[in-house]
């Protein structure tokens, strides 16, 4: 190990990754706490479970049809301007979901409408930032690190649960405040924090490693020498173009994985809030409760992406845990006792997000560039319209059967195949690890 490598990975972890964390936090708690405001929107507006399904999933359309272009912008433009566009412009129309009825009045549109509308703009607005954040990771840091600071960095996913359901229950409270019902409070109060830190992350983030001031020059000259030499090493094995990246076999097959994972997820998340309040449990126990299974995933982030990087493993790391998340969803159908059923649940968190910081380390290993932004993009993509999928399908299956048990053995099912394909792709753990002489 060079000398220079646990200083400055320290002082880079330490200037990026909380930052990182925090916008990764509002950004996805923009993203799903429709979920949460559906505990009284749905009324409000007059939307069945099918229509909530759906527009909560549209979102993810135009989030596919936007994301390569936005990732291959970031990386001509620099992440520093692209994601504080990107926060900027989802932090306004996360707010705007607040005036849906007088949205729907303006336009004509009507409530279920002007919900897909909104939903359908948001999507297209946040396209970018996630994969936009995965490839400017691979920009500051090596291979061996990635597991555990993208698990660290997507730690924010189940957080923005832990710390956003409470949030959003008390916030539903604050009914007739402006004339304003409490659903709509939460989507303003919490779309402020989006268009703040776009001003904070055009000033703050540094794009590449040769242009940090805040490292020492020989800190800043070892780090960028151990990422060229990697990249180095990947391409002297798989050397692809933007066009070849986005038509790789073993991308799609990724992009396959990544769907079966983001089904299981965003199914769940969207709707758990609805399985939770049928205990007979209030609005905020409700919410309060929905948090336990992103606290397992919480610890299921940090711990299994720490030990995949410790011993240098991805394959197993990637699969058991879609194995798990498979097995706890499946559980939860046959279980009547709201605790034994939330104990399910928890299980599946565990494996939902311990299986995301790994799967990351997949593509990464063989990619770079700008076949890196456009690959990354191409997974995220295809894989998040399984957030369409999964709570499409979750809604129209429960308005025709009257129960979860359809939809959830559905995203079990999905859960299978994707780790059957993990199993099947494989990896190739020396993609990983730069040349011993290059130090």
């Amino acid at each position: 190990m060079h000398a220079l490598e646990v200083p400055t990975i320290a002082k880079v972890s330490k200037r990026l990754v909380p930052f990182l964390i925090v916008c990764y936090f509002v950004a996805y708690l923009d993203r799903v706490n429709v979920g949460f405001a559906a505990l009284t929107m749905n009324q409000d507006l007059g939307l069945s479970q099918t229509a909530f399904g759906f527009g909560a999933g549209i979102f993810f359309i135009a989030y596919f049809i936007f994301e390569v272009p936005s990732n291959l912008l970031l990386e001509r433009f620099g992440a520093r301007k692209w994601i504080a566009r990107i926060m900027l412009s989802w932090g306004i129309l996360s707010g705007a979901m607040a005036f849906i009825p007088s949205i729907a009045r303006a336009t004509g549109l009507g409530n279920e409408h002007s919900f897909y509308l909104l939903r359908v703009l948001l999507g297209a607005a946040e396209a970018g930032f996630f994969p936009g954040i995965i490839f400017y990771l691979t920009l500051w840091f090596p291979a061996e690190y990635r597991a555990r600071i993208v698990g660290y960095f997507m730690a924010a996913i189940p957080l923005s649960t832990v710390i956003g359901a409470p949030i959003s229950g008390v916030l539903l409270y604050l009914h007739g405040g402006l004339g304003l019902a409490g659903w709509q409070w939460l989507f303003i109060i919490e779309a402020v924090p989006a268009i703040l830190l776009s001003g904070v992350v055009f000033f703050y983030l540094t794009d590449r490693p040769a242009e940090a001031a805040w490292l020492a020059p020989d800190e800043r000259n070892w780090l960028a020498g151990r990422l060229e030499t990697e990249r180095r090493h990947r391409e002297s094995v798989h050397s692809y173009t933007v066009m070849q990246s986005l038509v790789n076999p073993r991308v799609i097959g990724l992009s396959l994985v990544y769907f079966g994972a983001v089904a299981t997820n965003y199914g769940l998340s969207f709707f758990l809030p609805q399985i939770v309040k049928a205990f007979g449990l209030n609005t905020f126990l409700t919410t309060l409760v929905s948090a336990a299974p992103y606290v397992a995933g919480v610890i299921g982030m940090v711990w299994w992406g720490r030990r995949s990087d410790r011993l240098v493993e991805r394959r197993f790391h990637a699969a058991f845990p879609l194995f798990v998340a498979a097995a706890g969803i499946a559980a939860s159908t046959a279980l009547d006792d709201p605790t034994l059923k939330m104990l399910a649940l928890c299980v599946a968190g565990f494996g939902i997000f311990a299986c995301l910081p790994v799967f990351w380390t997949l593509p990464t290993a063989f990619l770079s560039g700008a076949a890196a932004a456009a690959g990354i993009a191409v997974i995220n993509s295809i894989g998040n319209l399984a957030g369409f999928a999964g709570p499409f399908a979750m809604g129209w299956i429960k308005d025709a059967t009257g129960s979860y048990t359809g939809g959830l053995l559905l995203l079990a099912g999905l859960g299978v195949l994707a780790m059957g394909i993990v199993l099947m792709l494989g990896h190739d753990d020396t993609l990983e690890r730069a040349p011993v002489a290059a130090e």
